[in-house]
């Protein structure tokens, strides 16, 4: 995919993001923020009133001061958003940079081959790929088997195999077929492939507000509306204690009162939950899902690729009637010498163990020919003194063994049967017509995935494994990887029944798939990721795809979419928090001159009502641009209980929002009487 380590505060983005912050003075768009709507409306009224008084011969300095910083709180705020939207622009630009501008084979309605630019390719439509073509378009192969290099859209080197009729026949526009002859059918019309989504999504077309956001955004107009009602029924409460209040003076204590910091950082907050999610290759269908992934309280695990590794592990050798171990592990070895596939290179790795080959290097004899492995042909081996070795799936030998007048003896078949039952893979490895034993290769649990396991239980979240293995293998892995349950053997009517199940009971579930046969459950979870090397009705059915198409980042989502809430509740405990400080400053300098008695409540010493009012209203304004990091990073999640959410949060962000401007006001009003601005 595109550059995922652009820099937050590079040059360009930086300009762009003033540029941009600039731009968000349109009064259509300050209005998408009512709080920052309000400040604007308050910095108009007070650069009027400044500059009446100017022209009135007046000294307007502090006026002047305060409209000054008002327009700079709108400004950071709207900065905020911008170099959060820059980001995600600068990602699409590296995202279209990386697209490559192909032709393609489009079969015809009679079987005749038509070159065609990439963007004539329309859904439905019918295209021949092979070795070393561009895919062009996003579709589904229904005829052959490819390996693909997957690298422009995800990152990774390593090629995977893609073929028709099975859960990963899905691919991706700009990915490169390596090795094989496929036909696919396309799914996407040119502007709606997956790509597409990324970049429309990182440039903020499709964003849109969800719910908790929405919510939020009401409490904050709430308490906008009730400081808006105590600051216009203030200056009658102020004349009957005979205190005049200048309009400037009210306009600083509405906007220090009102939620400004969390108002002008809540679309960063927002922006950056979605950047982190792209960052991370996955696609978000719907704004509701990236929400409900943080409250999440059931997630459904696959076992291959979630739970264990992705490529199992050889772990021990059968051999056939009348063949040693020796010579089983030796042809397997040989085999495996150019098998790059981590699979043969565990197969290396026991056989020397066996064997007792200590050392790196293993030299073939002469005149040695290694067969590569195929997708077509579904096996790897080597032709050296007279034999011809091959290792590989059991069909595919079956079928070697044949073509060598030989057969697969009873015994080797009952040795198959059994790897398989227990949840293994086997190879085999046969000798020409001689089938020299089985290789068993298993589902090896992923290093730390107890701790995972561990996280989503202090986050309150239940783990089950569902799985198609048969019980004794499904309670093995789910007992191995610390699991709260599992289910074996499940089809896709029990996997849609296990969720409405869940969901009846009050709970909100995630899952996984990436087959056809996963796409009922997929449809009914509230927070589906679907893999993009799966099948189209998968991706359909879900809302959100993995481009990676790797089943453990459903943990990470689940963590992103809690960071998410986390962030934007300690930013809001903050932002109330810190009106404390504020109301401190600005109350007790209105009524100190008419009421000498309220010095008390001066608790930091201000100079004197002008500097007091004109510091509060710079901290207010100097907060929002000190916290955007901390907005677009988001508050660094621990799995922890709500209970001791709660109470971190009130440590942290409800206290530092008191004593922060406690202290930053202070400083302030030190320096501004330094510099005799007031």
């Amino acid at each position: 995919m595109g550059d995922k380590n652009i820099s937050l505060w590079q040059k360009t983005i930086i300009i762009n993001a003033v540029v941009g912050a600039l731009k968000k003075l349109d009064p259509r768009s300050l209005w998408e923020s009512p709080v920052m709507f309000l400040v604007a409306v308050g910095a108009v009224v007070t650069t009027v009133m400044a500059v009446i008084y100017a022209a009135h011969g007046q000294n307007a300095g502090f006026e002047f001061h305060i409209s000054l910083w008002l327009w700079f709180t709108v400004l950071f705020a709207n900065f905020s958003a911008a170099i959060a939207e820059g980001r995600g622009k600068a990602q699409a630009e590296s995202l279209k940079r990386s697209r490559e501008t192909a032709s393609a084979k489009r079969i015809n309605k009679d079987g005749s081959i038509e070159i065609v630019a990439a963007l004539d390719l329309r859904k439905g439509d019918l295209i021949s790929i092979e070795d070393n073509d561009i895919i062009s378009g996003d579709g589904e192969i229904v005829e052959g088997t490819a390996l693909i290099n997957e690298s422009a859209v995800t990152g990774e080197s390593a090629p995977v195999i893609r073929e028709s009729g099975g859960d990963r026949s899905g691919v991706t526009a700009g990915t490169k077929i390596l090795s094989g002859k496929v036909k696919v059918r396309i799914t996407a019309d040119p502007g709606k492939t997956f790509i597409d989504q990324m970049i429309a999504m990182v440039e903020g077309a499709e964003r849109k507000k969800t719910p908790n956001e929405v919510a939020l955004e009401i409490l904050i107009i709430g308490l906008t509306v009730v400081f808006l009602i105590v600051v216009i029924t203030f200056p009658f409460f102020a004349k009957y204690v005979q205190v005049d209040v200048s309009i400037v003076v009210l306009v600083s204590l509405l906007v220090c009162l009102i939620p400004t910091t969390i108002g002008g950082l809540l679309p960063a907050i927002g922006i950056a939950g979605m950047d982190r999610l792209l960052r991370m290759n996955v696609i978000a269908l719907s704004g509701r899902a990236v929400e409900a992934s943080g409250d999440v309280d059931v997630v459904l695990l696959d076992k291959t690729g979630t739970l264990t590794l992705g490529n199992r592990m050889a772990t021990k050798f059968f051999p056939a009637p009348q063949v040693t171990e020796k010579e089983l592990a030796e042809a397997a070895l040989y085999s495996s010498l150019a098998d790059e596939t981590p699979e043969g290179r565990s197969i290396i790795t026991l056989a020397k163990e066996r064997l007792g080959i200590h050392g790196t290097d293993i030299t073939p004899p002469e005149n040695s020919v290694f067969i590569p492995f195929s997708a077509q042909n579904r096996m790897s081996g080597v032709d050296m003194r007279g034999q011809r070795i091959r290792k590989g799936a059991e069909d595919s030998i079956a079928q070697f063994v044949k073509e060598n007048s030989g057969e697969v003896k009873p015994e080797v078949s009952q040795i198959i049967e059994q790897i398989s039952f227990e949840g293994g893979t086997p190879l085999v490895v046969a000798d020409n017509g001689r089938v020299l034993g089985v290789v068993q290769l298993k589902d090896i649990i992923k290093k730390g995935i107890n701790e995972r396991i561990g996280q989503l239980r202090k986050m309150g979240i239940q783990s089950v494994m569902i799985t198609g293995d048969n019980q004794l293998t499904a309670a093995a892995i789910a007992a191995e990887a610390g699991l709260d349950d599992f289910f074996a053997q499940a089809r896709p009517e029990k996997k849609l029944e296990l969720i409405r199940k869940y969901q009846s009971q009050g709970y909100l579930v995630a899952m996984i798939g990436d087959g056809t046969n996963d796409a009922p459950a997929l449809a009914q979870a509230d927070v589906a990721v679907a893999m993009n090397a799966g099948t189209q009705v998968a991706r359909e059915a879900a809302n959100m795809v993995d481009l990676d198409s790797n089943p453990t980042k459903l943990l990470d989502i689940v963590e992103i979419g809690k960071q998410i809430l986390i962030t934007r509740g300690a930013l809001t405990t903050f932002s109330i928090a810190n009106d404390v400080a504020k109301y401190f400053a600005i109350i007790p300098a209105v009524f100190i001159a008419q009421y000498p008695a309220l010095q008390i409540l001066n608790i930091m010493h201000l100079t004197n009502a002008k500097s007091a009012v004109l510091s509060a209203v710079i901290f207010n304004a100097l907060i929002i641009p000190a916290l955007i990091p901390l907005a677009l990073r988001g508050v660094r999640y621990k799995p922890v209980s709500p209970t001791e959410l709660l109470y971190r949060n009130l440590l942290i962000y409800g206290a530092g929002g008191i004593i922060l401007p406690f202290i930053g006001i202070k400083i302030i009003d030190m320096l501004l009487n330094l510099l005799h601005l007031i």
